[in-house]
């Protein structure tokens, strides 16, 4: 049987660095969405040669949609006291499909246990704080044809349930691409055959993941 496919789930779409400082030890964050566990690598290791002089380079990254598979180093820092409080920074904020390394140049002064905790921690806030995030969601790619008699009904109804408006092609008839998340498909298809009396159906074009950047639709093919 085949895996069933997230619905949504949230990530990073553009990467960001933020930087604390913490009794002059500085602790510099840097995100990066990554998609494999050999991606995640290459940028642990892009960030260990770019600070190869930093006392530390901290990892941790979540990769799959429901988180299946997570890592995390200290990189010679007392066990549990950077990688751990990384990962769960990053899970604590929804995500997946994203890798965190935090840099840290010693001040002189040491933490303590605790101290390197909440470093550690409040390090990724910082460089999640510099990332733009996207909330995935699986939707459908749909189109409607239909006279011009139906078209202001038609998008009457997407106005009223939220359905994005892909493109229009008007020729003898119209032709509205439109997207819906999976889960509303059924009742707008419902609602729309008895706005047009049933002179409107939906035909499926596809399955695609999609997200906001404030009003700019964004399509992904996971």
């Amino acid at each position: 049987m085949a895996k069933e496919q997230v619905k949504e789930y949230t990530t990073v779409y553009t990467g960001g660095t933020g930087e604390i400082t913490e009794k002059k030890s500085r602790f510099i964050a840097t995100i990066r969405p990554v998609e494999s566990e050999e991606e995640a690598a290459a940028f642990i290791e892009e960030m260990k040669k770019k600070y190869w002089n930093a006392s530390h380079n901290c990892s941790a990254f979540i990769l799959g949609a429901r988180g299946e598979l997570t890592r995390c180093s200290d990189d010679g820092e007392p066990g549990g006291t950077a990688g751990r409080p990384m990962l769960d920074a990053l899970s604590g904020a929804g995500l997946c499909n994203v890798c965190a390394v935090v840099t840290r140049y010693f001040g002189g002064t040491l933490l303590g246990t605790g101290g390197l905790v909440r470093a550690y921690t409040a390090a990724v806030q910082a460089g999640l704080a510099q990332c733009v995030l996207v909330h995935k969601r699986l939707g459908y790619k749909k189109k409607a044809v239909c006279d011009y008699t139906d078209v202001g009904k038609v998008q009457y109804r997407m106005a009223q349930d939220g359905v994005t408006e892909l493109g229009t092609e008007y020729t003898d008839r119209v032709t509205i691409h439109m997207l819906l998340p999976v889960g509303q498909a059924q009742a707008f298809e419902k609602r729309l055959t008895e706005a047009t009396a049933g002179r409107v159906a939906l035909e499926t074009e596809g399955e695609t993941y999609f997200g906001l950047a404030g009003k700019e639709v964004l399509l992904f093919e996971r």
